[in-house]
């Protein structure tokens, strides 16, 4: 079996050397131009070139929950494109947006805001039936968070494109449901993954549709948010404020507005990052499956687009 690595922005030693420990009897190179056929691949945007010459390949490995840049490109014929299940992303996307959630719920911004102009402040505490979240998508890493809120007995709605059924959590699901599933949040958390269908789908209209003083997190993509839509809500008083991973345009331009905005909190696309042994492991296994034609899972649907 031979396996080919070609990931952007990766050092790819640690790498091979972690794919070549767990699939000893295989030949993993990285990827150069003109390199022989691979019958898998493990990459990160890899360029178009890469995949006009890989024409045999069984199989895509995205080291990265999100595909939506593989998708883009024209892929071998007959690859199939896996991504993912977890390999320790989960806990730490549930770790994050709880931290957002509580921050923005105990008010540990203004805190800090106080705490920098040495201001001694009290606020008086807020009822978390007050605060319903809604988180938006419910794969591997929304069922994670919506299950981790519901630790710290926030009410919980989950929206997804069918339905799913999380203990504790308030089911909607599909289109019809969308604008139902909003007018119940307070707080909003998008780990969509990005499609033709869900681009764009934070703007004026759907954000309008939150509890007046709603707060956003976005950690899937930054082309899911209409930039302006949000200014514009935070600052007529209809939203309270966000906390965003993830950008159009990474990493962030240094004149956009949100690094400056007192009601945005900016981290640099880091709410959950591969952690490379447990993303190895799996995709060793996943690839070893295939060989033996046994199915696996993670594998993505180019029409659904995830």
């Amino acid at each position: 079996m031979n396996v080919t690595f070609c990931c952007t922005d990766t050092k790819a030693e640690p790498w091979l050397a972690g794919l070549r420990m767990a699939l000893p009897h295989a030949h993993v190179s990285e990827w150069q131009p003109g390199a022989p056929p691979a019958d898998h691949a493990v990459v990160w945007a890899p360029p178009q070139q890469f995949l006009d010459e890989q024409t045999r390949l069984k199989g895509l490995f995205n080291i990265g929950a999100g595909v939506d840049a593989l998708l883009k490109l024209r892929l071998p014929p007959h690859a199939k494109v896996v991504r993912l299940d977890d390999a320790g992303m989960s806990v730490q996307m549930a770790e994050y947006v709880c931290h957002a959630v509580i921050r923005h719920f105990r008010e540990f911004d203004g805190y800090e805001a106080d705490v920098a102009h040495s201001k001694w402040s009290y606020r008086k505490p807020r009822m978390r039936a007050d605060f319903p979240v809604g988180v938006m998508g419910l794969g591997v890493l929304g069922e994670r968070v919506a299950r981790a809120l519901r630790q710290f007995d926030f009410p919980v709605h989950g929206w997804s494109r069918s339905p799913k059924t999380i203990e504790g959590v308030v089911g909607h699901s599909g289109a019809a449901q969308l604008d139902g599933f909003l007018a119940s949040c307070r707080v909003l958390v998008n780990l969509l993954p990005l499609t033709p269908d869900t681009r764009d789908i934070l703007n004026h209209r759907t954000l309008s549709l939150l509890r007046p003083g709603g707060y956003v997190i976005n950690v899937a993509r930054g082309a899911h948010l209409v930039d302006d839509d949000l200014i514009a809500l935070l600052d007529n008083g209809h939203l309270a404020g966000a906390t965003l991973d993830v950008f159009r345009t990474e990493p962030l331009p240094a004149a956009h507005p949100f690094w400056t905005h007192p009601r945005i909190t900016v981290t640099p696309h880091t709410s959950a990052r591969t952690l490379r042994e447990e993303s190895i492991a799996q995709i060793a296994g996943k690839m070893l499956a295939l060989e033996r034609g046994e199915p696996i899972a993670g594998l993505v649907d180019p029409v659904r687009g995830y």
